[in-house]
């Protein structure tokens, strides 16, 4: 490059400085102009500020509300800090854990313990996380009765399992407990059978037979006192043959609600009989009301003659039958009908449930029995009577259809008088008539009462002439 050059490139070089440095001076110009015009508007706004608090602050038209203002200011920083606690407060969460389960802590071999609440309400206070952390975290409610002796005691109930975070408030939070020392008694076992309802009713269960049939029982004297009886609770549900079982033990009160106590051992094992005793019974079918006017019944058939019914031997002993009724008042014309088999009282059940009766109607007729012999039952006394005329008969109209009505003889009809209330002398007894059991045909008396002389004396045979049959 040759001198010419060079030196016009460092012309060239210095023109563009002083023009970067004329751009810097103009531009620093700008901003001081534009800060000045700032700053004189700030500064216009802080006079007319403080013209304006001038005007207000000491113009008495404005005086009762700036010191209004001024007292506001002033409660405010003087209370400050209680405002920031109530409001801090205000920010707590609460929650409540009603009938919270509360344990004691006590010797519970030695003592008896009455009195303590089985629920509390805790109630829990603080943040949410805490709060709601506090609420599944299996907290407790505490009695602790450790180091009390024999009598009343005041105790407070304390928390625990709930966290550090937040603060708990039982309700109640004291309450008075009485610790008795224990004492032992043996006690002879009874049983019970529970759900029974799910056994089968054609299952009966027998007499158990226990492993023991004495029991320990620990509590107080008062607690012992008050026990009637200790069962042997046997679950029966489901069985249908012999079984064993380890039953539970519990005690009760001559009301029969459970009593608190330590019964020793607390089960018992027990080996029950399972029979399914029955028995077949005749089925009799009675009529009730009476058929409308002009028929009668003549003749009722049924598809089952026999029942089995099962239940306990005690109670098939003493039953004979089953009775199915129908009502005669509701039948029109032949029918054919279907009627439930009730089952007697202590019965489980039977193998039938219901029955198909089948019942024909046909003209109704009367016929009149002469010679029909009068009986005597309930001579309790003993008592000799005698009648006056020497009747010893009467008569009684049988009214059914024809061919159920001829069926009738005298020595079917069975008439008679009650002495169960009888005294010496001359006096007129009711007469009764036993009403057939099949219902096909009805029995009316043609007279109603029936004389007789009742004798003080006593004899064991009969001297009146008529049938003595002294049914108690």
């Amino acid at each position: 490059m040759s001198e010419n050059e060079k030196k016009n490139l460092i012309e060239e070089e210095q023109t563009n400085k002083t023009e970067l440095a004329n751009k810097i001076a103009t531009q620093s110009q700008k901003m001081a102009n534009t800060y000045q015009q700032v700053e004189d508007v700030f500064f216009r706004i802080g006079r007319w500020f403080s013209s304006f608090i001038d005007r207000v602050l000491f113009n008495r038209k404005y005086g009762k509300l700036t010191a209004l203002i001024l007292a506001l200011l002033l409660y405010v920083s003087v209370n400050y800090n209680t405002m920031t606690s109530i409001y801090t407060n205000s920010m707590k969460y609460t929650r409540t854990l009603p009938q919270t389960a509360v344990t004691a802590r006590y010797n519970s071999d030695t003592f008896e313990l009455s009195g303590l609440p089985e629920t509390a309400d805790v109630q829990i206070i603080g943040d949410a996380t805490n709060v709601t952390n506090a609420m599944t975290s299996g907290g407790v409610v505490v009695a602790d009765l450790e180091g009390l002796t024999e009598g009343s005691h005041q105790v407070k109930l304390t928390s625990e399992g709930f966290g550090d975070n937040v603060n708990i408030v039982i309700d109640p939070s004291t309450t008075v407990v009485t610790l008795k020392k224990k004492t032992t008694q043996q006690f002879d076992l009874s049983w019970d059978f529970i759900n029974q309802d799910s056994m089968e009713n054609i299952y009966s269960v027998g007499t158990p037979v226990f492993e023991y049939t004495k029991v320990n029982v620990r509590a107080s004297k008062d607690t012992l006192s008050s026990i009637a009886f200790v069962k042997a609770l046997i679950d029966v549900s489901g069985q249908v043959s012999d079984f064993e079982q380890d039953a539970r033990l519990i005690a009760y009160d001559a009301t029969g609600y459970p009593v608190s106590a330590d019964i020793v051992p607390g089960s018992v094992h027990v080996t029950v009989p399972v029979t399914s005793p029955n028995k077949t019974v005749p089925i009799e079918i009675q009529i009730s009301g009476d058929t409308p006017e002009g028929i009668a019944i003549d003749t009722i058939t049924a598809d089952q003659q026999t029942v089995v019914v099962y239940g306990s031997e005690s109670v098939l002993s003493e039953i004979d039958k089953v009775v199915v009724t129908i009502n005669a008042a509701t039948i029109t014309k032949d029918s054919t009908l279907l009627r439930p088999v009730v089952l007697p009282a202590g019965v489980n059940s039977s193998n039938i449930n219901q029955i198909t009766i089948n019942v024909t109607l046909a003209e109704s007729v009367s016929r009149t029995i002469q010679n029909v012999p009068i009986s005597f039952r309930n001579n309790v006394n003993n008592y000799k009577a005698s009648q006056p005329e020497n009747k010893t008969t009467t008569s009684v109209t049988v009214t059914g259809t024809q061919a159920n009505v001829n069926k009738i003889a005298p020595e079917n009809i069975s008439v008679y008088v009650d002495m169960k209330d009888a005294v010496p002398g001359l006096q007129d007894f009711q007469l009764y008539v036993d009403q057939p059991s099949d219902g096909l045909v009805k029995y009316i008396l043609d007279e109603s009462t029936y004389t007789l002389n009742v004798l003080g004396e006593t004899t064991e045979t009969d001297t009146s002439g008529g049938q003595n049959t002294n049914n108690d």
